[in-house]
């Protein structure tokens, strides 16, 4: 477990900081509303410190159902996602400089960590939008959970609900301590 890392190893971790501090200034995920009174549809870009596209439309939408505007401060679960990426790339220099197969073992728990509480967190915040509806809205559904992964349906709009780039950008960087890992467990030790 205390096997030093290969000079290329380190080399590729420092690499691994370009996906990482991309994925603070790009998009998370992304939705899309499409309905017949929407020919061109409706999209919702969500990233780790605001929420852009056709908000207002949506927020103009939910209101008719009872849903919470979509803002900053309903989702403010998102506050610790920036400071989370800067402390994992502080992480990955450390491992770079300093640190041995047992570091990139803890460093690659808590990426899996993070990236499943993140994950998990987005996941709650939907399903809260969706079963904390307004009874005295002017109309009434049944509460739902909004599509997480995928695409689903509420009332007359099919809802489309992906990974963006700085989602792609945070499973490279996941996947490149993977490929790490095995390529120190692979190397002859000494």
């Amino acid at each position: 477990m205390d096997r030093p890392l290969g000079d290329r190893t380190r080399a590729f971790l420092l690499l691994l900081l370009t996906p990482l501090l991309l994925a603070v200034i790009a998009p998370l995920w992304t939705m899309r509303f499409d309905a017949p009174q929407y020919p061109q549809g409706l999209e919702l870009e969500i990233f780790s410190y605001t929420v852009t596209g056709d908000v207002e439309e949506v927020n103009t939408l939910n209101h008719y159902i009872g849903m919470a505007r979509i803002d900053r401060a309903a989702l403010s679960d998102l506050d610790f996602l920036p400071f989370a990426i800067g402390a994992l790339s502080l992480l990955v220099l450390r491992v770079a400089a300093f640190g041995d197969l047992r570091a990139l073992l803890d460093l690659i728990a808590l990426y899996v960590y993070f990236g499943v509480f993140s994950f998990a967190r987005f996941a709650y915040r939907l399903y809260v939008f969706g079963h904390q509806l307004d009874p005295e809205a002017p109309f009434s559904v049944e509460p739902f959970t909004p599509t997480v992964f995928g695409t689903g349906t509420v009332a007359n709009f099919t809802i489309s609900s992906w990974p963006a780039r700085g989602s792609i950008y945070l499973a490279l960087a996941g996947a490149g301590l993977l490929a790490a890992l095995l390529v120190t467990l692979r190397r002859k030790p000494g």
